[in-house]
């Protein structure tokens, strides 16, 4: 109970309240003004208003106002238990409400900029340039091969944009039939096709006002190119089978790991939608050029894996972790995390040792250092391409003890192939050798 509005007020920053009912007469701020002060403050905070002055205009000023509902006084014995329920549906209301703004802090917190595992120089680069572009409205396509965490990205674009509160729309343009795709995105009105017995919107209604990515947009086909073209240009649509068009207002973030250009000079994507797309473009660097962000991203899973499975796997040895280090990760940041989990299933209690990782890894070659820069001046790349293989043509001899056989094996060349190339680069055998 308050005395007045400046009470309950009081009584609110005080204590942990789940519904306010006011009436709009009242010594000092009246009902609306109240309502209004109170949603300042805690705006999932429920408040029905009530008057024995009933006019069409109080209630629309109420609702207005944000009050939930609008009663009129007095309550009969007949309206007590329709009162009741209404103010049982007022406190579910504002305790979803709360509870809603809780999991989208959550969400926000989990896809803030640093929470994208990594400290490479090159992931830097990407991400500065994520957190410029986030609270724009324009259209961003990012680009990097598979599983290297694109639509982690888009994530961090919605989320830290000034759309974060509005929904954040996913459609994997690959994984749709080029059929169903046009309905999943656009929707169909009833009888439409086939099996079209009921409206439904399509994902660019539901993404209204907030933003859709459309990931993998390489495999789109070209009919559907052209009615995304006019989304970009005009923001309008047609549902499939209905003449009405629809207005939206949608950020688009798209996304492949595809040579777009090159498509374009083959004729399977339009350039012109290449443009409208790639006005801001981000691309996420393959995980074997961040090589440096192994470790951290290791340690992570391995936290992910504990806490979600109660995994106690602590660790991996030195020698496992240079060869994880050294294999060049196809397919980059979800093989690895897709290795973790197995390796923690497997692996069960301590750390994970170089014998524990699978065959694959362990086979692949290891290739000493990189490929030189580029200087300013420039270089003779023939030449430097020739000490290349000469180096790989000699480790290849010495481990076999010059077994030109073995060591063509080795090297995947035909023995033929390998002397011709021994011959061509004056490599020989030093005295000791068999």
């Amino acid at each position: 109970m308050a005395r007045d509005g400046a009470d309950a007020l009081q009584q609110i920053a005080e204590h942990s309240i789940d519904l306010v009912l006011c009436d709009i007469q009242m010594p000092g701020i009246n009902g609306l003004e109240l309502v209004r002060q109170i949603h300042d403050v805690e705006p999932d905070l429920p408040c029905i208003v009530m008057t024995g002055y009933n006019t069409p205009e109080n209630s629309v000023e109420a609702l207005q106002a944000g009050a939930f509902w609008y009663l009129e006084k007095p309550f009969e014995q007949d309206r007590l238990d329709v009162v009741r329920q209404l103010v049982a549906q007022a406190i579910e209301h504002g305790h979803l409400k709360s509870e809603n703004r809780h999991l989208q802090r959550q969400l926000r917190s989990r896809h803030k900029f640093d929470s994208i595992i990594g400290k490479s120089a090159s992931l830097g680069r990407t991400l500065a340039i994520v957190e410029r572009v986030a609270d724009t409205e324009s259209t961003v396509l990012i680009t990097g091969e598979s599983g290297t965490g694109k639509e982690l990205v888009a994530r961090a674009l919605h989320y830290n944009s000034r759309r974060a509160e509005r929904k954040l729309v996913t459609v994997n343009c690959g994984a749709i039939p080029e059929e169903l795709l046009e309905s999943e995105l656009f929707g169909h009105v009833k009888g439409a096709f086939t099996n079209a017995v009921n409206h439904r919107d399509g994902r660019f209604t539901v993404a209204h006002r907030g933003t859709i990515f459309l990931d993998e947009i390489g495999d789109m086909s070209p009919n559907l190119q052209v009615k995304l073209l006019r989304v970009l240009q005009e923001r309008t649509f047609e549902p499939v089978g209905s003449s009405k068009t629809i207005k939206v207002d949608v950020r688009i973030i798209a996304a492949t790991h595809q040579d777009l250009p090159k498509l374009i000079r083959e004729g399977r994507f339009r350039e012109d939608l290449y443009y409208r797309l790639n006005v801001l473009p981000i691309e996420v660097p393959a995980l074997r050029d961040r090589s440096g962000d192994l470790p951290l991203l290791i340690h992570h899973f391995l936290d992910v894996a504990r806490l979600e499975r109660g995994s106690r796997v602590d660790g991996v040895t030195d020698e496992a972790m240079q060869r994880l280090i050294d294999y060049h990760w196809p397919g980059n940041v979800r093989e690895l995390e897709n290795l973790i989990e197995r390796m923690t299933v497997l692996v069960e209690l301590g750390e994970i040792q170089l014998e524990d990782l699978p065959a694959h890894i362990m086979a692949e070659p290891k290739i000493q250092g990189s490929a030189p820069r580029v200087p300013s001046s420039g270089l003779d790349f023939n030449t430097v391409v020739g000490h290349f293989e000469s180096d790989l043509i000699k480790q290849a001899l010495e481990h076999t003890h010059w077994n030109k056989n073995r060591a063509a094996g080795l090297l995947g060349l035909n023995r033929t192939t390998l002397l011709e190339k021994i011959k061509k680069r004056g490599i020989t055998p030093p005295e000791d050798a068999d």
